[in-house]
């Protein structure tokens, strides 16, 4: 696992906004909807955000393992904003709904 530990660090590192996804997911699939609106409201730079579809990356249990580690859950989607962890899909719909999301983006 130490090599899914740098993976997944550097890719919460890397970008504003790191999601850990799976497509076929609804709670992905509204986190992710919550970002691409603030990305066409001009808020979020597109190179700024990333997602990863963790389904056919053939470390997805243990990148799911290590996310529970971090995240006290391992279940998709794990969205961080500047390497904090935010939540996962209800999370990320609230807080784009009260506006906590763009006051962490900005």
């Amino acid at each position: 696992m130490a090599g899914v530990k740098e993976i997944v660090n550097a890719k919460i590192a890397g970008k504003k906004v790191m999601v850990f996804s799976k497509s076929y997911c609804p709670f992905c699939t509204k986190a992710k909807q919550a970002f691409q609106q603030l990305i066409s409201e001009g808020v979020l730079p597109t190179d700024d955000y990333e997602v990863m579809e963790i389904e056919n990356h053939p470390n997805c249990d243990d990148i799911q393992n290590y996310l529970g580690t971090l995240t006290g859950g391992r279940s998709v989607p794990r969205v961080f904003v500047n390497g904090e962890f935010l939540g996962g899909g209800d999370d990320t719909v609230r807080m784009k709904q009260n506006g906590e999301l763009e006051a962490k983006l900005r």
